[in-house]
């Protein structure tokens, strides 16, 4: 190969990669989060000149909110990526929460405690799933249902009562939500570890292309012999399994649990699904999308808390942010094609 072939051809994969990047949502979202952490720590200063933001305390904290939602994002954004939505994983991680206290203040062990979150939280997910892929019904309407089922049950179950006893191995269960791992919050490692999987899934199974493929064209991928329905079943399985873990994660953090417990998380959820990538006409989005929403959600709370902003303004950003995004992700694929 001669010098101005090989030039040529280094500069058409230096193209081909700048090129990637600039079609990358979970790309500009990086950009915007580190410019808002530079933005924050220049003035995230009180009123005798000393750093809030750049503390240990508040970058704990945004690790742990931020987890919390992430988890869930991320179980999220495989049900987005086959153009479904779950408008109950709120209320899922409400009732997993209230199943989890009752289980442990009744007397019984960690491991029934957390099996009982988890479960209560996949028979949500597979009456959603069902309904959805088997039956054909709308996942709007689905699981807007189920979020309304989920919040009437848990009122119903805990009879509007806070559980803060957790029994026998109450210390055990409040160091797992609430614990470490060389200094890193347990959340935050287990969203981590999703992430990891849901990436590994995503780019390297069949589940993960059939999850594409389905997002993209389900009729198209119904005839080259895609299992559409177990497929759309197991994304909103796995959706409300992370609503699950997320609750029994938080509920040990807190060490109490309320039947308010995930109140308008799905906002923030699908915020954070939708600010990372995930389109939500389908067949687009990834693990480190939903990560790096939520982060950045969180770091616009955050923001806004540090500024003095009443807490109620934060639902006007939130949902001018996914207008922003969807917005966004149109002009990019116009400009792209």
């Amino acid at each position: 190969m001669t010098d101005a072939s090989l030039t040529k051809a280094i500069d058409s994969q230096t193209h081909s990669v700048w090129q990637q990047l600039y079609r990358s949502q979970p790309f500009w979202v990086t950009v915007a989060a580190i410019g808002l952490c530079v933005v924050l720590s220049w003035a995230g200063t009180n009123s005798r000149g000393e750093q809030v933001f750049f503390t240990a305390q508040n970058f704990n904290n945004v690790a742990l909110n931020f987890s919390f939602i992430g988890i869930i994002a991320i179980g999220m954004t495989a049900v987005i990526i086959t153009a479904g939505i779950d408008l109950s994983v709120g209320s899922v991680m409400g009732l997993s929460g209230i199943a989890t206290g009752l289980t442990l203040s009744s007397g019984y062990g960690v491991e029934a405690g957390i099996a009982a979150g988890l479960l209560t939280a996949l028979a949500c997910g597979l009456v959603n799933g069902f309904l959805i892929s088997y039956v054909g019904l709308s996942p709007f309407v689905v699981t807007l249902g189920m979020l309304s089922i989920c919040r009437s049950l848990a009122l119903v179950v805990s009879n509007n009562k806070m559980f803060y006893e957790f029994g026998p191995d109450e210390d055990l269960f409040v160091s797992i939500g609430g614990g470490s791992y060389f200094g890193i919050a347990n959340s935050l490692v287990l969203m981590l570890i999703l992430t990891i999987f849901l990436g590994f899934m995503l780019n390297y199974t069949a589940w993960g292309r059939h999850l594409y493929a389905i997002g993209s064209n389900e009729n198209a991928a119904t005839m080259t012999g895609v299992p559409v329905k177990a497929v759309k079943m197991s994304a909103y399985l796995f959706c409300s399994l992370t609503a699950g873990m997320s609750a029994i994660m938080i509920v040990g953090w807190m060490g109490s649990v309320t039947n308010a417990l995930g109140m308008i998380y799905e906002l923030r959820v699908i915020a954070s699904a939708v600010i990372g990538g995930a389109d939500l006409m389908g067949g687009v989005g990834s693990a480190y999308g939903a990560l790096i929403g939520s982060f950045l959600v969180e770091l616009i709370r955050n923001g806004l808390l540090m500024a003095g902003v009443d807490p109620y303004w934060q639902g006007t950003f939130v949902g001018l942010f996914i207008i922003f995004a969807v917005a966004l992700e149109k002009i990019r694929s116009h400009r792209s094609s």
